[in-house]
């Protein structure tokens, strides 16, 4: 996230998102749109919400989208998709496996961008990899993408109980101790295809309370549907919110769920290494970690094989960080999501452009 000034906030920065990061839901709708040609943007909702995003409070753009807008002809294509979801939020483990694999097997045909990103991104990563290996990889990375977009249906629309059933969360007691201990908590979650799972897991523990970021969508449907992140009571802040509600939020003892691995521009970064290929990161996990006084705990949510769910872990919380010097602790940051990316690589969120900001003018890897 780069450090902005607010429009709306004399007190301090703010959080911006960039463009090309969005979130993961619109990603593969992106992509959908382009392969059946239909614009799931609403212009009218956007120039009716444009200037509502009130920076200072929570959840701020949330609050002018419920079932009601969608009572309006000019909305009632969200009723299929709403009900759509619903009917599969019940659905078996296996069943969203099948219809998963087969939507990301027949999305991965088209030449759209975010493939063509996520090619990319493979070629850089792992150059040693034979061509036809790298194109099995981005197969395999948009059949999960599939199983996870499915899967947000019982993320956003199936009871506690069933989000529970659906995901085994592994060594919370890391996660307890560290509270324990008095010490805030952030939770460090890299961009892979199923964080918005692992983030309803959490939100349905009951004694704890979260936080996390969200970016607005100007089509009301997404806006609605990333609201349903919040029914369990976790809080989300729009992402060109005040960095101090964030902080205010951790001190108020609520777990900050945070996915640091995003490319916000050379101003708002440090280049460091990421598959040996200098990558901007930000350097606001160091910087709120030492200002909330905060341990960081990497939390990775994984597809399981198979159609038997999904596995969230805990991992025990970074040592010695933050450090006095921001650079290390990022490269320490990348070094760690790397290990993870290599032991998954067909989980991790290759479909932006993770490299693009390069160093001192150089070309662009994309070009």
């Amino acid at each position: 996230m780069s450090l902005v000034r607010s429009d709306h906030d004399d007190a301090g920065p703010g959080l911006t998102c960039s463009p090309d990061m969005l979130d993961f839901p619109l990603q593969y709708l992106y992509a959908l749109k382009l392969v059946f040609g239909h614009n799931v943007t609403t212009r009218a909702f956007a120039r009716h919400h444009a200037g509502s995003i009130v920076r200072t409070r929570l959840i701020p753009s949330m609050q002018s989208v419920s079932l009601k807008t969608f009572l309006h002809p000019r909305y009632w294509y969200a009723w299929p998709v709403l009900l759509l979801m619903l009917v599969m939020s019940w659905m078996p483990s296996r069943v969203l496996w099948v219809l998963g694999t087969g939507l990301g097997s027949f999305v991965s045909w088209f030449p759209f961008p975010n493939r063509r990103f996520a090619e990319r991104n493979i070629e850089l990563c792992f150059p040693d990899m034979s061509p036809q290996d790298r194109s099995h990889l981005v197969k395999k990375h948009f059949q999960l993408s599939g199983v996870a977009i499915l899967g947000l249906s019982v993320a956003w629309f199936a009871p506690r109980w069933r989000v529970e059933r659906f995901v085994t969360l592994r060594d919370q007691h890391l996660l307890d101790e560290a509270l324990a201990s008095g010490k805030k908590v952030i939770l460090f979650a890299p961009h892979f295809i199923s964080l918005d799972m692992g983030g309803a897991r959490l939100a349905a523990i009951r004694d704890r309370k979260f936080v996390s970021m969200y970016r607005k969508s100007r089509d009301p449907l997404l806006e609605y549907l990333f609201s349903r992140r919040t029914r369990f009571g976790s809080i989300l802040v729009e992402r060109m919110a005040s960095l101090k509600l964030i902080i205010r939020a951790i001190r108020e003892d609520r777990i900050f769920y945070y996915l640091p691995d995003q490319d916000m521009g050379e101003r708002a970064s440090v280049f460091v290494p990421f598959f040996g290929i200098p990558t901007a990161t930000v350097t606001i996990l160091s910087r709120l970690a030492a200002t909330a006084n905060a341990a960081v705990l990497p939390c990775i949510t994984r597809i399981l094989p198979g159609g038997r769910g999904y596995e969230l872990r805990v991992y025990p919380p970074f040592e010695n960080f933050p450090t006095d010097d921001p650079v290390a602790d990022a490269r320490y940051m990348n070094e760690r999501i790397e290990q993870w990316v290599r032991e998954m690589p067909d989980q991790y969120m290759w479909s932006y452009r993770r490299f693009k900001t390069r160093p001192n003018n150089e070309p662009s890897l994309y070009e």
